[in-house]
């Protein structure tokens, strides 16, 4: 989106309750790739000889500081830290790190802070970072671990999937080496550095002081680490590439691999391919040549193998395969993994718009940060796909990873959940650092079948404009670099312009970002290139608030666009009904902490989403359900509590796929009216106390009504879980709701009590929020304000099995309203392989 800059415009175990948000269609999906359930892909066993082990668990943690050495372990004090090889004693075993705080990954440092008023802190949600916050702006994280003695001989590395943002990696009082950007993973080679058969320590300084975009984007290590074994002849990282080519009723499979030889003498290898289908049947095998491999070098091995009647990827169906690589020499496997990938064809038509499996569909995309309430960045993976299941609720089927390289369990949900990609890179730029990052980020996703598009930027308005050559010249270098990565994607950016020159010469499809006055002269003047929307919409809306109230920060949610975008009605309608345009994605799918919009100070998040931070619908969740969902649909708004409006006209709204909606006010027929189609319904209705309900209608006959009452005062609180059985695995976790409820148990949609919350037993509350764009309580607080009825806590499982008792009061009129309380089981699980935690 366009950057606001100082400017304020106006997996067995499921359990799912009726009042969730997310169906049960969409939760089971979950529930099995959180649970190990999951049938997109064959479960495999452990691939000897390698390992990969997660490196979670067990961290210590302490702020340094930016500009004084004697607050950052002296680090720094004189101009001779890195003299000399094995000096650095913070990162020796033995250390005394007794002081430090014991956390596991992924962190966030940045939720935890406080919020500031300072306008330069705007963008980034207020948050004490940068160079005149030395005190907040780095963190130390520090690990003792043991390394058998079995090991010498193994090539060990360390691997952060990203870590904001530049970081220096520490081991055994060795410096390492370092990494400079927020999004892209980064490996170290440990081997020569390790004490076999002992314990050894490893250190990361991570300095947030600098950013890369202007939105939130935390602090600290805030994704997965994970620590790699294997034999000094392996298959290289991100090397290896499964295409496809569907042609009739089979699929060729073009199958590559890249063997590394990091020992002291040449190597006869050999590679093999064996392809699974989702029950665990071998479906195809491949073998490639034997080969050389120098000591020190490196060769690709290439075969191609054949699949008859493959089950292909889609939205609807998101069929996975998986390929197990194997590489060999004299009979013996030296190293071995697993790819999971996907069968199906991608086509943008420059007249006919997006095809999937050669059947004509529209993307309905959203864009979304990576954050959430309560934990920032640092999103476990069970809230990942949550997140995912609640876009997909609302017919959503695609998502642009704006506007970064995305976590992995970001796109791995999206493979088995079905939800296509636009996949984005940070750096818009053709410099060592920018190719770099976008290699890597092709490299580890071109075997995801969920990415239809490559992205190489967004909005850079100098490359299109006044650096128009240049961008052109950028743009082409980084287009090539893609398609020689994978030659079977398109390749395009995020352009907020006419597209006529810069950035846009080198693209295989064109996105426009807003104005929809500019995609049709393109389309005249440009017949042979394909068009979708890359970014649209920028509608806000504050989730249960019916008036625009500046004094108050919020917007009214009867979909409001900003003076850039579109109303979410008038931008779908422009591209659902031009058959030459692919689709769009509308900016946000979620609000997000940072470029806090329309409002600057108190407001700290924006307003764009089409749900909260929490991922609780407003009401425009349901114009994208009713017009790109399947089931019927029909949502009455506003709700009906206007206490002291009495006479007042208040504009009363239904969304619908039906044929017509009938509006009763305290059981009075208000009429009938057809729904225009991709449109709503609307009456203007003078408030009285009572009931106002709409009855919708399909060939003539009821088909679904839905009632907004006049509800009394708060009198109970209720908990709803999205489960109640989890796993024992130290990862998984509960999203729980939390409601105000009258004393006849109807949702009090205006409540805003100060909830206060007890979690005992096997789990621990992990983060609380509530949607509220300008609330500034703590996210990692025990009490939580509702926001217009509604809030969310997020309890995490420790590894031991057994049960978790939540408790919420209301700690503003406790003795009149009753407490809710809510138990979920964990369940003990064969947890995946981590780095065993050492005890002093």
């Amino acid at each position: 989106m366009p950057r606001i800059s100082r400017r304020s415009v106006l997996r067995t175990g499921l359990a799912v309750s009726a009042s969730s948000l997310v169906s049960r269609s969409a939760w089971a999906r979950v529930a099995a790739l959180i649970g190990g359930d999951d049938t997109s892909v064959a479960a495999l066993p452990a691939l000897a000889p390698r390992e990969k082990l997660l490196f979670d668990f067990g961290w210590r943690f302490m702020f340094g500081n930016s500009n004084d050495p004697a607050k950052d372990l002296d680090f720094g004090m004189d101009q001779g830290d890195f003299a000399k090889t094995g000096d650095f004693k913070f990162a020796k075993v033995g250390y005394d790190d007794s002081k430090w705080r014991v956390l596991n990954l992924p962190h966030d440092w940045a939720v935890e802070l406080p919020f500031v008023w300072d306008t330069e802190l705007q963008s980034h949600g207020f948050k004490p970072l940068g160079r005149r916050y030395p005190d907040t702006s780095v963190g130390w994280y520090r690990r003792e671990f043991d390394i058998p003695a079995s090991d010498q001989g193994r090539r060990i590395a360390v691997e952060f999937d990203g870590a904001f943002r530049d970081v220096l990696v520490f081991v055994n009082g060795c410096f390492i080496g370092r990494n400079n950007n927020g999004y892209v993973p980064f490996r170290f080679d440990l081997s020569d550095f390790l004490v076999y058969g002992q314990k050894n320590c490893i250190v990361a300084r991570v300095d947030a002081t600098f950013g890369d975009g202007w939105f939130y984007e935390g602090a600290g290590i805030y994704r997965h680490a994970w620590l790699t074994k294997s034999d000094a002849l392996h298959l290289a990282p991100l090397d290896s590439y499964i295409r496809s080519n569907l042609n009739g009723n089979s699929a060729s499979l073009s199958l590559a691999a890249v063997v590394t030889n990091q020992g002291r003498q040449a190597e006869s290898a050999s590679v093999s391919w064996r392809i699974l289908d989702a029950a665990g049947k071998t479906v195809a095998t491949a073998d490639a040549p034997l080969q050389t491999v120098d000591a020190d070098g490196a060769k690709r091995f290439m075969a191609t193998a054949n699949l008859e009647s493959p089950a292909l990827w889609s939205p609807e169906e998101p069929n996975l395969y998986s390929a197990i690589l194997t590489v060999e020499t004299a009979g013996k496997t030296r190293d071995a993994e697993q790819l999971n990938f996907g069968v199906r064809t991608v086509h943008f038509d420059a007249q006919k718009g997006f095809f999937l499996n050669g059947k004509s569909m529209k993307l309905q995309g959203t864009c979304n940060h990576q954050d959430h309430a309560g934990v920032g960045a640092a999103v476990p993976d069970a809230l990942q796909w949550y997140r995912l299941a609640v876009l997909k609720e609302m017919g959503c089927n695609a998502v642009r990873t704006s506007h970064n390289m995305p976590t992995p369990e970001w796109v791995d949900g999206c493979n088995r959940m079905g939800m296509m990609m636009m996949c984005e890179t940070r750096q818009m730029s053709s410099s060592p650092e920018g190719l770099a990052q976008l290699t890597a980020m092709v490299k580890r996703y071109r075997n995801s079948p969920c990415v239809v598009i490559w992205s190489i930027g967004n909005e850079e308005w100098q490359l299109q404009n006044d650096m128009a050559e240049e961008g052109a010249m950028i743009a082409r270098t980084m287009v090539e670099r893609c398609h020689e990565l994978d030659p079977t994607r398109v390749v395009s950016a995020a352009v907020n312009g006419n597209n006529k020159q810069g950035v846009s010469d080198a693209l295989d499809i064109i996105g426009f970002n807003y104005n929809l006055k500019l995609p049709g002269p393109y389309h005249e003047q440009h017949p042979e290139r394909p068009i979708f929307g890359s970014e649209t919409a920028s509608t806000i809306g504050t989730r249960g608030e019916y008036t625009t109230d500046p004094l108050r920060n919020t917007v009214s949610a009867y979909d409001v666009p900003v003076e850039w975008g579109e109303s979410a009605e008038d931008w779908w309608t422009y591209y659902g009904t031009r058959e030459w345009e692919a689709g769009g994605f509308a900016w946000t799918g979620f609000d997000y902490r940072g470029e806090p919009t329309p409002y600057g100070w108190p407001s700290i998040n924006s307003q764009f989403g089409i749900v909260d931070t929490c991922g609780f619908p407003k009401d425009n969740f349901f114009y994208y359900k009713a017009w790109w969902g399947k089931e019927p649909v029909l949502h009455l708004l506003p709700h009906w509590n206007f206490a002291g409006q009495e006479g007042d006209e208040i504009p009363v709204w239904v969304y619908s796929n039906l044929d017509e909606v009938e509006l009763l006010v305290n059981g009075k027929s208000l009429g009938r009216q057809k729904v225009p189609r991709l449109g709503r319904v609307e009456w203007k209705v003078k408030f009285e106390p009572g009931a106002i309900e709409a009855h919708g209608y399909k060939d003539g006959k009821l088909a679904l009504t839905e009632k907004r009452e006049t509800t009394g005062p708060v009198a109970a609180l209720r908990l709803t879980a999205d489960r109640t059985t989890i796993n024992a695995d130290g990862e998984d976790l509960a999203i729980l709701k939390v409601e105000a409820l009258d004393n006849e148990g109807r949702p009090v949609p205006t409540a805003g009590q100060l909830i206060g919350f007890r979690v005992t037993g096997a789990g621990a509350l992990i983060g609380v929020g509530n949607g509220n764009p300008n609330c500034q309580e703590s996210d990692k607080g025990n009490k939580r304000s509702l926001f217009n009825g509604l809030a969310q806590i997020i309890v995490q499982a420790t590894k031991q099995p057994g049960e978790i008792q939540i408790e919420a009061s209301d700690l503003t009129r406790h003795q009149e309203v009753t407490p809710a309380k809510l138990t979920i089981s964990t369940r003990a699980i064969e947890a995946r392989p981590a780095v065993a935690e050492v005890t002093a």
